[in-house]
């Protein structure tokens, strides 16, 4: 029980961020906001999708996952800036649970999450997006969504533990996610592209991601090459699995770096 009650203050922690350096919030829900104008309106005409209302319904999905993909980076450089200024060798310091730290700074991350997603929504809804499916099926992909947030932010962790430089963290995680936000269903039918990339594209997680939310939110998933393979049939199973998979990995490898670090 003192293990979750250290990690309750962390999330307290993390969250209180948001009130005293709003600009947090303020830029974390910009970046995504121009995302959407710029492809709604710049590259929407261009791309004929087959689907009913247009390309503003495929694109709604992809820029949720790219958005909370994006966890992986600001969680690394959060982390990072921390240990320059000393403030982890504080916590260290503390008789507190030593994953309390790592497991806090993850939950506190995704937490922005919801905000983020809640003002992506408005925006979407006021530039056309409209899922077909209900609310119970749009409240679960949202559900999947912050999971998969949740799950990068551990990616993040490591990361932002095993390079030294704040700077050098940035850079690292978006070499990480941009190839697999971009080289994916997220903004394009993957039919267009090479079949070497096409099969790199739609097992991706993010595709697979991408076309549960779809799936979730009213809409025929659009598959290429790997037509008929099982993450184009079960896109909602393979991410599931994909998060566990990288939960697995990167929660013990975290705290074990964590912990190695502060010995």
């Amino acid at each position: 029980m003192s293990a979750v009650q250290d990690i309750r203050v962390i999330t307290q922690r993390q969250l209180r961020l948001l009130t005293r350096v709003p600009e947090v919030l303020i830029f974390s829900t910009i970046q995504p906001v121009m995302f959407v104008l710029l492809f709604r309106f710049v590259f929407g005409g261009s791309i004929s999708t087959g689907q009913p209302g247009g390309y503003v319904q495929l694109l709604m999905p992809g820029i949720f996952v790219q958005t909370v993909a994006f966890t992986l980076a600001g969680t690394a450089s959060g982390l990072a800036e921390d240990l320059k200024k000393g403030l982890i060798d504080r916590f260290r310091s503390l008789p507190i649970s030593q994953s309390a730290l790592v497991v806090g700074r993850t939950l506190g991350d995704s937490m922005l999450n919801i905000v983020v997603l809640v003002v992506m929504a408005l925006a979407g809804l006021a530039v056309g997006w409209r899922p077909s499916s209900g609310i119970v099926k749009v409240l679960i992909g949202f559900v999947f969504l912050f999971m998969f947030g949740y799950a990068l932010s551990w990616v993040g962790i490591f990361v932002g533990l095993s390079v030294a430089d704040a700077r050098v963290v940035q850079n690292v995680g978006f070499i990480v996610t941009f190839p697999l936000t971009f080289l994916s269903n997220a903004f394009a039918p993957t039919t267009g592209m090479p079949r070497v990339l096409q099969y790199f594209a739609e097992w991706n997680p993010v595709s697979t991601m991408v076309a549960g939310c779809r799936e979730l939110f009213g809409l025929k998933n659009i598959f290429g090459a790997t037509a008929g393979s099982f993450p184009s049939e079960n896109p909602l199973l393979m991410s599931a699995i994909y998060m566990g998979v990288i939960m697995l990995i990167f929660i013990p490898l975290s705290i074990r770096k964590y912990k190695n670090s502060s010995n």
